[in-house]
């Protein structure tokens, strides 16, 4: 009876070694390697050596899975070979089942063996593993190191064998990165389902990590919605463009639009007019700074922390102007809903505070009617600044007025030979 109980104790030994095996595997695989580098730095040895399993855990999870098959191997072969044998001459004194003792007793050692070291060999002690991984990594992290010490030799010729064998049917082994962007993703979604982190943050890191699949023409204020200043223009001119439009800088070109000279800033306009002196856009102007509307956002971001300038002008290949982009436009990307290409180069007729309306005059006559009921088109003009040229009978020029429909109809803005943009002011406003 005693060399029962101790052949018992014996398989329950090589059960729970299992069990250690599978648990250390699955805690140091489930591990946030962030958390136990954190334990790592604050001094903690336990998590080191756990960090340096989870952080190489090649030759860990060989020496693993070498010890759980060696211990699976030595409790069948001993169960076989001791309990069954046993098990077997107590049947034989059972006339129902004696002459089957032998095979029975193997099935019933077989099965017994089976279920404590599914229970007691995988399943508690990986959902041991996962209740608190990093705490059970840090827990097992010395005994594995030793254990991967002396299985070292074995090891490595187990790992040559495998990668030799990988050689010959074609198969390279590929580096993976330590952390991939859907993994931070999901990490994110947990923490979001958890409590731990608030939508907006979840959205903003989404953002942030899709910023190098963006590229400037992604995010710009393209070419047709752009106010432009002539070198040439008046300060009045000016200063009624600045009003009228609310942006802070310009592109500034000479002679046509292609020849872009410099950009200037509403803060130097501000600084000239309170030192008393005259608004001259030659002198106030910077020189104008370049991107290719091809260039990476990311890339765009580290330019203007390097540059010291948040306002750019994009061009193409060819070298032409196609837009401007700014910080702003970054930040927007990051911070809040970013409208999509379509949507930005989509005419508007925008309602300002005093009642005026500034159209584009790209938009629609069918679309103007629908958002400024009280200006009715007549003719059958496509588009509203092919409605102004009409009006007037000639090619528009920047700061022409007629009225209509009790509203002064000042162009204030054009690209070329085309209307671009155009100021509606109710006449009431000037009485």
């Amino acid at each position: 009876m005693i060399t029962i109980i101790w052949e018992l104790g014996i398989i329950l030994l090589l059960v729970l070694a299992n069990g250690l095996f599978a648990m250390a595997e699955l805690a140091v695989v489930s591990s946030r390697k962030v958390r136990l580098k954190q334990l790592a730095d604050g001094g903690n040895r336990r998590a080191a050596a756990a960090l340096s399993l989870a952080e190489g855990p090649d030759r860990f999870l060989a020496s693993v899975q070498i010890g759980i098959t060696l211990v699976g191997i030595i409790a069948g072969v001993f169960g076989g070979a001791t309990l069954a044998g046993k098990l077997a001459d107590l049947l034989r004194d059972v006339p129902a089942v004696a002459e089957y003792a032998e095979p029975l007793s193997f099935a019933v050692v077989v099965l017994i063996i089976t279920y404590f070291s599914l229970v007691l060999g995988e399943l508690v002690p990986k959902r041991l593993a996962l209740s608190n991984p990093e705490r059970v990594a840090m827990w097992v992290a010395r005994p594995m190191q030793r254990v991967a010490a002396i299985g070292s030799p074995l090891v490595t010729f187990l790992s040559g064998s495998t990668d030799l064998l990988l050689r010959l049917v074609g198969v390279r082994p590929q580096a993976q990165p330590k952390i991939s962007e859907d993994e931070v993703k999901l990490l994110m979604r947990e923490g979001l389902r958890a409590g731990v982190f608030l939508p907006m943050e979840s959205v903003m890191v989404g953002s942030v990590l899709a910023l190098d699949r963006l590229v400037v023409r992604d995010l710009m204020t393209p070419r047709p919605k752009i106010i432009w200043i002539n070198i040439a223009e008046a300060h009045e001119e000016i200063w009624h463009k600045i009003v009228v439009s609310g942006h802070s800088i310009y592109p500034v070109y000479e002679g046509d639009r292609d020849h872009v000279v410099g950009v200037i800033s509403v803060k130097s306009i501000y600084a000239n007019l309170a030192a008393g002196l005259p608004v001259r856009v030659r002198d106030l102007m910077t020189p104008p700074f370049l991107v290719l509307d091809t260039t990476k956002a990311n890339v765009l971001l580290d330019t203007f922390k390097q540059s010291s300038r948040h306002y750019a002008l994009a061009t193409d290949a060819a070298g032409r102007m196609t837009g401007v982009v700014t910080l702003h436009d970054l930040l927007e990307s990051v911070l809040g809903d970013f409208p999509n290409p379509a949507e930005r180069l989509r005419p508007t007729a925008k309602r300002r505070e005093d009642g005026s309306w500034l159209v584009d005059g790209a938009l629609p006559a069918a679309e103007f009617a629908q958002v400024v009921r009280e200006f009715p088109l007549n003719g059958d003009a496509t588009t509203f600044g092919e409605y102004v040229e009409r009006q007037l009978g000639h090619t528009p020029t920047e700061g022409e007025i007629f009225v209509a429909h009790g509203f002064d109809v000042e162009v204030i803005d054009m690209d070329g030979t085309q209307v671009d943009k155009v100021l509606l002011i109710p006449r009431k406003s000037h009485e």
